[in-house]
């Protein structure tokens, strides 16, 4: 497996993932597990790709450490593997991490983490992600929030931290003057770095009781990323059928 994070000049993120693959290695033992990064740091995902080629293997999952289908899904990750010139390399590709249910559970731990008990009808969530270009992923977010209010939170919204509004301290605001005992900033983000930072400060600066920590190396997050690996080896293995 060739797992694709997006990359920081933040040395927090390349060890966030890397304890992350570790949680994945323990639970697939012999499973070779590699990480690459689309900027900001070496290994590229072609030279892990090429390497592999060389040393002989010819089947390998690609698999995006991103949180939603947006442009580095799309066109990042699909302009890499086209520079892979290996004939017996096989590449399958699987989906990103989310959306799932599992990143919904994880981010529950992280809040707790922080003091925000998981459906305190007394707390309102704002379920912050970077926030994207790409129309259909910022849906994707909000769609989440909608999907997360019925599990007992006061309510549950959306922000974004670039790219579009609302930014999490308008969020955070307008929860407290509608009335909300207490906000509590649930952090959509694989790895610590530059949005982490900026969400949390702002978040902290609006009044929000609680951030919690990016959901990292969550057992929620290890294990949907061995359900998106076997996931990858099935559909490759229907369409071959087919």
């Amino acid at each position: 497996m060739v797992a694709v994070a997006h990359g920081s000049r933040d040395p927090r993120a390349a060890a966030t993932v890397a304890e992350l693959l570790g949680a994945v290695r323990e639970r697939c033992p012999g499973l070779p597990v590699h990480a690459s990064f689309l900027d900001h740091g070496p290994p590229a995902p072609d030279r892990v790709l090429d390497g592999l080629a060389r040393d002989g293997a010819e089947d390998t999952v690609v698999l995006p450490l991103l949180l939603t289908a947006a442009y580095h899904s799309k066109t990042d990750i699909p302009g890499v593997l086209n520079r892979v010139r290996h004939p017996r390399l096989r590449l399958r590709t699987a989906g990103t991490l989310g959306p799932h249910p599992l990143l919904m559970d994880a981010l529950e731990r992280r809040l707790a983490e922080a003091g925000a008990e998981p459906g305190d009808p007394d707390t309102a969530v704002v379920l912050v992600s970077a926030g994207s270009s790409d129309a259909s992923a910022n849906a994707t977010i909000a769609r989440l929030a909608r999907e997360w209010r019925p599990r007992g939170w006061w309510d549950v919204v959306p922000a974004y931290a670039s790219a579009t509004a609302p930014g999490p301290a308008e969020a955070v605001t307008a929860l407290l003057d509608a009335g909300a005992p207490r906000v509590a900033v649930a952090s959509y983000f694989l790895a610590p770095g530059y949005f982490a930072d900026k969400v949390r400060n702002a978040a902290l600066a609006a009044g929000a009781a609680a951030v919690s920590p990016v959901l990292g190396a969550a057992p929620e997050v290890a294990d949907l990323i061995v359900r998106r690996y076997d996931e990858a080896l099935v559909a490759s293995c229907a369409a071959t059928a087919v």
